[in-house]
């Protein structure tokens, strides 16, 4: 379908402060079109919400359009990086798109730039380094700093600019990125965006310091200014400067812009918790109206209102448009979950002859040859650098490759991995280790919620490897221990492997590298140094992405994962000679995608199934496997499936209570012998 032609005006999407000196009047009309066309459809969008056009709710942007305009258009499209907020649509017209394309946006049709799978401003452009918001506003601050790094590491002079209001400004995450920032040097200019409410909660309800938040930055050894709201040719020259300061020193700076809400929150906000006559105090310092008045008495107000006129006729044609657009269809949601398979990496085939390691020397193996062989790999985590991690996986990297590839980073879980997936939007190909599996959770909405839905609501590839050192049996305690793959494959579009043997650690890293979709790798910590086993280059190391049979068997099938296949090779062994009873075991390897096709119809042929596992029993991702199983069964099954798991409690320290706690040997066979009964 074709999109109406846009004014003439809106030809150009650039300006600078030299052109504004220069060129005043005509640079005050293009600032002007931009925030009139802002204006003028953020409220068009929210008549278009009343009459039931636009589903969910909106929000607007009116009140903003000073600040954010100006910078868009100061901002360098064909390098930077940005992510708008709630109040950016202003921002998003300028940086890329035609309107159609974000109309089709809100009323969710099948020209939305999300497929209609995300909400209204809820989208971005991540091909020209315009990142998708989500609504955990802190969380979005960490992808940009790593799209501006990735940038900077191309060798391009790039700046970032990141959005939060006086409300996130609160979060953890955005704290987090901006120590990051500072401590990396990565020019991003951060922007709150100082409305004096989160929501409906004033700020002298927010911070017990006043509301000075510029002041921050002297904690992170950043540069601050306040930005007014009111003139934006004003707010176009302070923010020029401050992007000329950023993109030269390469140091990041903080911007408070003390903005405006002419709206509330979202549509629905009744703004009832305003004080008596603010809301005409903030009518009152709408910075359009003044504005217009200063272009009018420079440029003529027979131009302006030509201007308008035209803008307004634009956006009108531009919304019956985007009426006409078909509904979306829900064709394709389900193969969209992942980015598709690109070609994978021309591996050098070696080590060619074998090499007797451990699991962890079988990691570093495969983490020193991707290092080596491909120079979009970073590694990124706590302690890997000259300590070599926690568990010495990285040992020597660092040494060999320096601080550009293998990176130190801060206790900061949750914008760290925000980082990792900025890289990753961008190019490179980041591999983050966590000191332990437990301390994921400190970064669970930017795995599960972020990197995790970034392919289905962008269509972007997210290319991403997250180590996870996991499992108990080494008396660690509760937060050192836990297995959390079936907690964090509760949520959809992550893949997962969990080798159990070194040569499938190898395997798995190289194939969860090539892969352009956010994997956890589960490596457990008690297979770490468990005995030297050969580790060669395998040309089928893809094959890891699909369960291996370990033993064969006729009396029933047992499917593991992880350090229990050693314990169930043990007890079917076991079993075998004290019972004269042939277990068939699988190893999963992979527990997402889940492929359980060579499994069903050995289950069909046997009759019979046991999973063990390490996580806890109850919501354990054995229930899963027994799940899909029996449902696919064409036949029923001769014994109920037997599900052998950890107790349902935090993980206990003492070694004998947690033995207690774990499947062991002798509690493995006690379970499967009485089941026998």
């Amino acid at each position: 379908m074709d999109f109406p032609q846009a004014p003439a005006t809106f030809a150009s999407h650039d300006l600078s402060v030299a052109e504004l000196e220069a060129h005043p009047t005509e640079s005050l009309l293009k600032l002007y079109a931009w925030m009139h066309l802002a204006r003028y459809a953020d409220n068009r969008i929210l008549d278009l919400f009343r009459q039931g056009l636009i589903r969910g709710t909106v929000t607007g942007g009116q009140g903003n359009e000073w600040m954010i305009v100006p910078l868009a258009l100061l901002a360098d499209k064909s390098i930077d990086s940005i992510s708008f907020t709630h109040r950016g649509f202003g921002g998003h017209l300028v940086w890329s798109g035609h309107l159609c394309e974000h109309l089709n946006q809100y009323f969710a049709n099948a020209g939305s730039p999300t497929r209609a799978r995300e909400g209204n401003i809820h989208h971005g452009d991540p091909a020209r380094r315009s990142l998708p918001m989500i609504s955990h506003l802190g969380a979005m601050l960490g992808p940009v700093l790593g799209s501006t790094d990735s940038q900077r590491r191309l060798g391009h002079r790039a700046v970032g600019f990141t959005f939060f209001g006086d409300g996130s400004s609160s979060t953890g995450d955005v704290h987090e990125a901006m120590n990051l920032a500072t401590l990396l040097s990565i020019p991003v200019v951060f922007v709150i965006e100082n409305n004096g409410y989160a929501y409906s909660t004033p700020t002298d309800e927010q911070f017990a310091q006043g509301t000075e938040l510029w002041r921050r930055a002297a904690g992170y050894g950043m540069e601050a200014v306040v930005l007014e709201c009111g003139d934006p040719a004003q707010a176009a020259r302070e923010l020029g400067a401050v992007i000329d300061k950023v993109r030269t020193t390469s140091r990041p700076m903080l911007v408070e812009a003390r903005t405006l809400r002419l709206r509330g929150h979202a549509a629905y906000d009744t703004c009832d918790y305003l004080r008596p006559g603010e809301a005409d105090a903030f009518n009152a310092r709408d910075p359009l109206a003044p504005f217009r008045a200063r272009v009018c008495a420079q440029a003529g107000a027979d131009r302006v209102e030509a201007l308008e006129a035209g803008v307004n006729a634009f956006v009108e044609a531009c919304i019956q448009v985007s009426l006409a657009v078909a509904r979306p269809s829900p064709a394709g949601m389900s193969e969209d979950l992942f980015a598709p398979a690109r070609p994978g990496h021309s591996w050098k085939p070696e080590p060619a002859a074998p090499e007797s390691l451990t699991m962890a020397q079988a990691v570093n193996r495969g983490l020193r040859k991707i290092l080596s062989e491909d120079p979009r790999s970073i590694l990124l985590g706590q302690d890997i650098a000259t300590y070599g991690g926690a568990f010495k996986v990285t040992e020597n990297l660092y040494a060999e490759f320096g601080r550009g590839r293998v990176l130190n980073t801060p206790l900061a879980e949750s914008t760290c991995t925000g980082y990792a997936i900025g890289l990753a939007l961008n190019g490179h190909r980041p591999i983050e280790e966590f000191q332990f599996s437990d301390f994921a959770t400190e970064a669970v909405t930017q795995i599960t919620m972020n990197a995790a839905t970034m392919h289905f609501r962008s269509g972007a590839a997210c290319p991403l490897v997250l180590r996870l050192p996991t499992g108990g049996g080494l008396t660690f305690g509760s937060f050192h221990s836990q297995d959390l793959d079936s907690f964090l494959l509760s949520m959809p579009g992550i893949k997962a492997l969990y080798p159990s043997s070194p040569q499938d650690a190898f395997n798995a890293l190289l194939a969860a590298y090539e892969d352009p979709n956010p994997v956890l790798l589960f490596e457990h910590k008690g297979l770490y140094r468990r005995g030297k086993h050969p580790v060669a280059w395998d040309p089928s190391f893809r094959d890891v992405w699909h369960p291996r049979r370990v033993r064969a068997g006729g009396y029933a099938t047992l499917v593991t994962y992880g350090e229990m296949v050693h314990l169930a090779t043990d007890v079917s062994d076991y079993l075998a000679s004290e019972y004269e009873v042939e277990i068939e075991v699988f190893d999963l390897r992979c527990l997402s995608p889940l492929d359980l096709s060579q499994i069903a119809p050995a289950v069909a042929a046997t009759g019979r199934l046991i999973v063990l596992h390490e996580g806890r029993l109850t919501h354990g991702f054995g229930a899963e496997i027994v799940a899909r199983v029996v449902e696919g069964s064409g036949s029923p099954l001769k014994a109920p499936p037997l599900r052998i798991g950890s107790l349902d409690l935090p993980v206990p320290f003492a070694p004998e209570l947690e033995a207690e706690f774990r499947p062991t040997r002798d509690k493995v066979i006690a379970r499967i012998t009485g089941w026998m009964e």
